[in-house]
């Protein structure tokens, strides 16, 4: 019979080595989902109930809760957060032969935008302790034919955007900020939404604000605002004051340039609407299981953590752990399997962009960001989303701190 001692050791090895799993696998918790209310339900309900449901008044109360939210005086809701990246580089005027700047360590989207209009990506590496793109790195990557940078707000923390702001203005070029990660999120007392010349969100399904599927592009230029209205419908305009012939009736439109539909759902938008009401508690919440993580694994030498700027009030999308590969006996693929068999689901964000099999075919080499290349190699998404409960969060904690403990090199 084991003594009580050997029954604590064969309790303390990680699942994949014959212990017991902190969740049993029925009970496994997703590394993401979306937090749907009742009151966000009955919006969509009232919605199904009118004659709109799509291009209707829901749109209009969706974007002008958008601005009320971050301070920007324009908003455009469109269908998903590549739409709204592709459209801000249309109305930015990218085309064949120009150049954008971003991150490797981003969603796709934030790089084929370019590529969308006949421009070229170009990769800036990121900062080594932030995580975010680098300054330094954007202007070194400068040319006569860059037109605009895309910083990401990865993880939902922001890059230094008043170092890249001033960056653009002085070498004329147009900011696009990919916030899909950080509505909510204030830097330098400004809400993100305010910084670049465009701004461009997600509402994903397991963003921190869910319409399923849905993006919005945010301006404080007139000009742009209209431009992102006419492309978000096929390049049509019924506006009386854009028209280019007389009008011939309430029928009369025209297309003046060509381009998607990106509309978004009166559906989606009343979803949308109903949970920006939410946004202030899941941010709050969303901060209290960052700052119970962030005390958790501080001073755990088999793992890294993202540093914050300090000015940045953030409002987290993820939560990504850095492993230490000189303290740790195991990889990084191994210690996911490990997670998941502890019953955490776990995932990698992100892969390089330029590692693509797309862009390896268009030239691009590994090596290219050697920091984001080694910031990818160790890292991995633990369980983070507002619906967490404290047990929730208990459980994460124990699972992968008994990882590093039971693999730490000696």
């Amino acid at each position: 019979m084991r003594s009580e001692n050997q029954q604590q050791r064969t309790e303390d090895i990680p699942a994949v080595c014959g212990g017991h799993p902190v969740r049993e696998a029925v009970n496994r918790l997703p590394y993401a989902r979306p937090q749907i209310l009742a009151e966000d339900i009955r919006a969509v309900e009232d919605v199904l109930h009118t004659t709109f449901l799509t291009t209707g008044p829901a749109i209009d109360r969706m974007e002008a809760h958008l601005c009320e939210v971050t301070g920007a005086r324009y908003a455009v809701a469109v269908s998903n957060g590549t739409a709204a990246l592709h459209l801000a580089v249309m109305a930015a005027g990218l085309t064949e032969g120009d150049e954008l700047i971003t991150t490797p360590i981003t969603f796709a989207a934030s790089a084929n935008c370019a590529r969308y209009v006949g421009a070229r990506p170009v990769f800036a590496d990121i900062d080594p302790q932030t995580w975010e793109i680098d300054p330094a790195e954007i202007e070194r990557r400068i040319t006569p034919r860059t037109r605009a940078v895309v910083p990401v707000d990865y993880t939902g923390q922001t890059p230094a955007l008043e170092q890249i702001r001033e960056l653009c203005d002085r070498h004329h070029l147009t900011m696009i900020e990919d916030a899909a990660h950080s509505l909510g999120t204030v830097y330098r007392g400004k809400k993100v939404g305010t910084w670049g010349d465009m701004t461009t969100f997600s509402f994903h399904a397991i963003k921190t604000v869910s319409g399923g599927e849905g993006g919005a592009v945010l301006t404080d230029d007139e000009e742009l605002y209209r431009k992102l209205r006419t492309l978000r419908t096929h390049g049509i305009t019924r506006d009386p004051a854009e028209l280019q012939y007389p009008s011939e009736g309430p029928w009369y439109y025209e297309l003046q340039t060509l381009s998607m539909n990106y509309r978004l759902t009166d559906i989606q938008a009343a979803l949308i609407d109903s949970q920006l009401n939410h946004l202030a508690d899941f941010a709050a919440r969303r901060r209290q299981i960052r700052e119970k993580y962030d005390a958790a694994f501080a001073g755990i030498p088999q793992l890294i953590l993202q540093q914050s700027l300090p000015e940045t009030e953030a409002v987290r999308h993820l939560y990504v752990l850095r492993l230490n590969p000189d303290r740790l006996q195991i990889d990084r693929r191994q210690f996911f399997d490990a997670l998941e068999a502890e019953g955490v689901g776990c995932n990698v964000n992100y892969i390089p962009v330029y590692r693509l099999p797309y862009y390896e075919k268009l030239g691009y080499e590994r090596g290219l960001c050697p920091q984001a290349e080694a910031l990818y190699a160790s890292m991995l998404s633990i369980p983070f989303y507002s619906a967490m409960t404290d047990q929730d969060v208990d459980d994460v904690i124990r699972a992968v701190r008994r990882l590093c403990a039971y693999y730490q090199k000696a």
